[in-house]
C-alpha cells in the first residue's frame, strides 16, 4: 500500500473514531460496547496471526510490552467509552490531541529524556489555555457534568503513559504480535468490567447504527487502523506524522457537528484554535526558531 494512502486512513480513522465511539453505545452499556469491539478484534487478529504465521514472542519481555500496551488499550478505552456518554466526539478528539505534550513531560521523568526547551513551554502554556476554555463550553454554555471531562483527561493519561512505558522495552517484534498480546490480556478484563458493572445483553435494545459502529471500530479502529499508522511511521519523518494531532481534532469536531447534531459553541471553537496552535508551537516550534536563529546568525556574520 502506497504511504500516502496509509496517511490519509490514518487521519479518517483517528477522525471518525470518537464519533463511531459514541454511536456504537446507543443502546447498549459503554462496557458492553467496548467489551464487544475488544473481542471481535481479538479474533480478527488472532485470525490473521495464525494465516500469516506470524511469531508471537512469550518471554518475559514480551509480557512487560503486552502488559504497557494494555494500559493504554483498556484505560484508555474504558475511559473514553464512559467520557462518550456525556462529552461530544469532537472535544475527545481534541482533547486526546494533547497527548504528545504530556508524554513529553512523562518521557522526562521516566526516559530521562532533555528538558522541555522555552518554545515548547510556550506550547504547554497555550495548551493549557486551550484546553480551559474548551472546559468552560462545556461546563457554562453546555451545562454538561465535569465527570465526562474527567474521563477524557484519564484516557488521555493512561494512553500518554502507555506509549512512554513501551519505549523501555527494547524488542523487536511484529506490530501485529503485539497487537494480538495487548488483545489477549486485556478483552478478558473488558469482559469482566462489563459483567461486574452490567452484566445484560439486552439484545433487542441494540440499534443497527451501534452494532455498525462497533464492527467498525474493530475492524478499521483497532486493526487497520495500528497497521497504517505503523506503516506510516516507518516510511515518514516523525514530524509529518505528528502532524495528524493537528488534522483529526478539526475533522473530529466537524464530523460529530455534521452527523451527531454535536453543538459547536464561540468559545469551544476558540479553544480548539488555541489548542491546535500549541500542538503546532510544542511540534515544530523548535526547529522554526533554530531556522530563524541560523538566517539572522548568517546575516550577522
Amino acid at each position: 500500500m502506497p504511504v500516502q494512502a496509509s496517511y490519509i486512513m490514518v487521519i479518517i480513522i483517528w477522525s471518525t473514531t470518537p464519533l463511531g465511539i459514541v454511536i456504537s453505545s446507543t443502546g447498549m452499556s459503554p462496557t458492553l460496547s467496548v467489551f464487544l469491539r475488544m473481542a471481535l478484534a481479538l479474533v480478527l487478529c488472532c485470525v490473521i496471526v495464525l494465516i500469516g504465521r506470524y511469531r508471537v514472542p512469550m518471554s518475559p519481555r514480551a509480557w512487560a510490552l503486552y502488559g504497557y500496551s494494555s494500559l493504554g488499550i483498556f484505560g484508555g478505552m474504558l475511559l473514553s467509552y464512559l467520557a462518550a456518554q456525556t462529552v461530544p466526539s469532537g472535544v475527545i478528539s481534541l482533547i486526546f490531541g494533547l497527548a504528545p505534550v504530556l508524554s513529553g513531560l512523562l518521557a522526562q521523568r521516566l526516559l530521562n529524556e532533555a528538558r522541555f526547551s522555552l518554545i515548547k513551554w510556550l506550547g504547554l502554556a497555550l495548551s493549557m489555555v486551550g484546553l480551559y476554555l474548551v472546559c468552560m463550553s462545556q461546563l457554562s454554555e453546555l451545562a454538561l457534568a465535569p465527570l465526562g471531562l474527567l474521563y477524557v483527561f484519564g484516557a488521555v493519561s493512561c494512553f500518554s503513559l502507555s506509549g512512554v512505558m513501551i519505549k523501555r522495552v527494547q524488542l523487536a517484534i511484529h506490530p501485529l504480535a503485539s497487537t494480538f498480546g495487548a488483545l489477549l490480556l486485556v478483552t478478558p478484563m473488558f469482559g469482566l468490567v462489563w459483567w461486574l458493572t452490567d452484566g445484560q445483553l439486552s439484545i433487542d435494545n441494540w440499534q443497527m447504527s451501534a452494532v455498525l459502529a462497533t464492527v467498525y471500530l474493530s475492524v478499521f479502529g483497532s486493526l487497520v487502523g495500528f497497521i497504517a499508522y505503523f506503516h506510516v511511521l516507518q516510511k515518514l519523518k516523525a514530524s509529518t506524522v505528528a502532524l495528524t494531532t493537528l488534522i483529526t481534532p478539526g475533522f473530529a469536531m466537524l464530523l460529530g457537528a455534521w452527523l451527531n447534531n454535536e453543538q459547536i459553541t464561540p468559545t469551544l471553537l476558540t479553544g480548539a484554535a488555541v489548542i491546535m496552535v500549541s500542538l503546532a508551537v510544542f511540534q515544530f516550534g523548535d526547529s522554526g526558531w533554530t531556522g530563524v536563529a541560523n538566517r539572522l546568525r548568517r546575516r550577522l556574520l
